[in-house]
């Protein structure tokens, strides 16, 4: 019988999660657009693999997968996200420090949940870190904001069949799996763009307060996910190893290298 997921409700959002297993904790928080179905789906990186032997917390995003939203902006701002993971973590009884991986915006999450309550967290895992601190008007990030206007102005259907039709990264350019629909609703599309678009990293003085030991896994040619970012929370976090990836082989080593962070 399948395993049924369970609800946290907080400030306009549902929230589905799972918990699975039993021994240290680790949580899992994956990037926007996405949802725990969907980074199974791109076959990069195992996070059940990861959790042999532990109890397991994963969940999708407010307004992403099974979880529901409110169609605000201001709900989907990195500052909401950590919340809903520290209001979970509250709702489930997880009091213990645990070990925690998040990607993209669950990078995110895990940096701005570790600064306001450092004791519950032991390691980090940082994947692909999105773009951050950018100053001046042309902006990667202006991805976002462009296309929750090219959503109002044209319809959810349109942009995501240009979505369909875009050229994958140059790293991804032979891995017809990285290709995937989006897992939000046509009527979050726009709002949760705009949200994230208008957010950025942690300050990173406040990163810099972070002892947890941390591993950071970056990939090649992503805008939206560069290098630099990563390079710079390396320089940032005093406790902090960096790995970079130039191929689809690489970044599938991200299961066994995090598994081998993880060790007790």
């Amino acid at each position: 019988m399948p395993l049924q997921d369970s609800y946290f409700e907080r400030d306009g959002g549902r929230i589905a999660y799972r918990i699975t297993g039993a021994g240290r904790p680790l949580g899992y928080a994956h990037g926007v657009l996405l949802s725990r179905a969907g980074v199974r789906g791109l076959k990069l990186f195992d996070i059940e693999a990861v959790a042999d032997g532990r109890r397991l917390l994963t969940y999708d995003q407010r307004g992403h997968g099974r979880s529901s939203g409110r169609p605000r902006a201001e709900d989907y701002l990195f500052e909401n996200f950590s919340r809903d993971l520290l209001g979970l973590l509250d709702a489930v009884g997880i009091d213990e420090p645990m070990d925690f991986v998040g990607s993209s915006l669950g990078a995110d999450v895990a940096l701005r949940s570790a600064i306001a309550a450092p004791q519950r967290f032991r390691r980090l895992v940082l994947m692909i870190p999105p773009v951050a601190w950018e100053t001046g008007p042309q902006q990667a990030r202006n991805w976002y904001t462009d296309a929750a206007e090219a959503i109002d102005s044209d319809g959810p259907a349109a942009w995501l069949d240009r979505w369909a039709e875009g050229e994958p990264l140059p790293i991804f350019a032979d891995y017809p799996e990285f290709g995937f629909t989006p897992d939000v609703p046509d009527e979050l599309l726009a709002p949760i763009l705009r949200g994230v678009g208008r957010s950025d990293l942690p300050d990173p003085a406040e990163i810099a307060t972070l002892t947890h030991p941390t591993l950071i896994l970056a990939w090649d040619t992503d805008p939206l996910h560069p290098v630099s970012t990563a390079e710079k929370l390396r320089e940032l976090l005093p406790n902090a190893t960096l790995h970079i990836s130039t191929s689809v082989a690489d970044i599938k080593t991200w299961t066994d290298r995090t598994s081998a962070f993880l060790v007790d």
